[in-house]
């Protein structure tokens, strides 16, 4: 909103709405406690961290979702520790990092000598993650390199967001994005631009600019990039947030149109309603963008290159068990604008989801973002190469480990609902055993 003169009246409405609206899922919690509570401590601890965790997984669907700082993301730097993440998935994982940091508690308000039993039980989790994290690691670390016989250049610039607003000409942005890609004639290389650089021309008239490209690009090479694509349909203009991919002379070799939008940046909820009110999305001048029909792997097919990649825009990344049913890819490409950001915390934030899909997916995500951090992320969520937030440049992904699909990736949050089952046979266990 800092971005935008018109909007500058709604930060205030914003500063306050949006933890109300956050703080409904709290609320909710507490409530919902305070009908299950039992005098029992051991199952009020269950029930707590129950509660919880599904309210979790409530804010991270409901309204088109906001899994944004999970309690579990505390561990986003403990790599080891959070290798679990490939077999129960993020809410599952989350659930147990509630109940963990919940033990406490159990020392100070409960007499049983049966908390002691849980508390134990909790702390060989830890122990049993930790040490299922060094084995996986080290698996990994073992398995061979293959060498491709293409490369995927990962360009991170910095072109401030008043792009948006200046009227900068998009030739400038063109040939600043170009320099920074450094082409090399006669290596076989893809090139991955950020999401939406882009921003005055749409998909249907980028030939315009043929003539930038062919004189810097090759046969070898094919660019990806972030830009707003008009489809008109029924007499309507539909306006989709895109990763398209290009040959060296500008020709459309495929297209992906977002899926998961950003309530407000990109589309209006209660569109003729709010629009009436002079309200309008935040990161384009027209209408709301239109959401794309589904998801699936781009197989990217020419000369030496050959792969296949899971298409993820900006926001797309932050969903666990909602990439794709089809785990037939080698990577995930993922194009962001974290500009929106500003100084804050957020790019960091954004990142770390970064971290936990490449785990549960046993990818490797190729992550290029304007204004934010760009990477490679191996799938053991380690940083094989990285551009720090605030710099510019380019890194190469020239080879990579085969590795087999995880069992959170064949079962997604299904695993969660075993850990709910779970921990309700938990809840009757023990409040039959106190009865007794």
């Amino acid at each position: 909103m800092t971005f935008d003169q018109s909007f500058k009246f709604l930060i205030p409405v914003a500063i306050i709405l949006l933890p109300a609206c956050l703080a409904i899922f709290y609320g909710l919690l507490t409530y919902l406690f305070s009908i299950f509570y039992s005098k029992n401590v051991i199952v009020s601890f269950l029930i707590f961290s129950l509660l919880f965790g599904i309210i979790e997984l409530i804010r991270s669907f409901i309204f088109t979702g906001f899994p944004w700082n999970l309690i579990s993301f505390s561990f986003s730097e403990n790599t080891r520790l959070i290798q679990i993440l490939s077999i129960l998935g993020t809410y599952s994982f989350n659930l147990i990092c509630i109940s963990l940091f919940t033990c406490p508690s159990l020392i100070i308000l409960s007499n049983s000598r049966k908390k002691f039993f849980l508390i134990f039980s909790f702390i060989l989790i830890v122990i049993s993650f930790f040490i299922f994290g060094t084995l996986k690691k080290d698996q990994f670390n073992n398995l061979t390199n293959k060498k491709h016989d293409y490369v995927i250049r990962v360009v991170s610039p910095n072109i401030g967001l008043d792009r948006f607003y200046s009227g900068r000409e998009e030739i400038e942005i063109i040939n600043e994005l170009i320099l920074l890609s450094n082409p090399q004639p006669n290596i076989p290389t893809v090139f991955v631009w950020p999401e939406g650089i882009i921003t005055d021309t749409n998909l249907r008239d980028i030939k315009i600019y043929e003539n930038l490209f062919s004189k810097k690009f090759t046969k070898n090479h094919i660019i990806i990039m972030g830009i707003n694509n008009l489809e008109i349909k029924d007499d309507k203009e539909l306006h989709f947030n895109s990763l398209a991919i290009f040959d060296n002379d500008l020709n459309l070799m495929n297209h992906y149109n977002k899926v998961d939008l950003v309530p407000f940046g990109e589309f209006l909820p209660f569109e003729n309603f709010l629009s009436s009110l002079g309200l309008k999305t935040i990161t384009n001048e027209y209408k709301s963008f239109t959401k794309g029909k589904d998801r699936q792997p781009v197989n990217l097919k020419h000369n030496k290159i050959d792969f296949v990649f899971l298409p993820l825009i900006c926001y797309e990344l932050i969903y666990s068990g909602r990439l794709i049913d089809n785990h037939n890819f080698d990577y995930i490409i993922n194009i962001s604008e974290d500009g929106w950001f500003g100084d804050s915390i957020g790019p960091k934030q954004h990142f770390a989801h970064g971290i936990f899909r490449s785990i549960e997916s046993g990818k490797y995500i190729i992550r290029s973002a304007n204004n934010g951090i760009s990477a490679i992320i191996n799938p053991i969520g380690e940083l094989d190469k990285k551009i720090k937030f605030g710099n510019s440049g380019y890194i190469d992904f020239t080879q990579s480990k085969s590795t087999k699909a995880t069992l959170f990736s064949k079962y997604g949050n299904k695993i969660f609902i075993l850990l709910i089952l779970l921990y309700i046979f938990l809840i009757f266990s023990f409040n039959r055993i106190k009865n007794e």
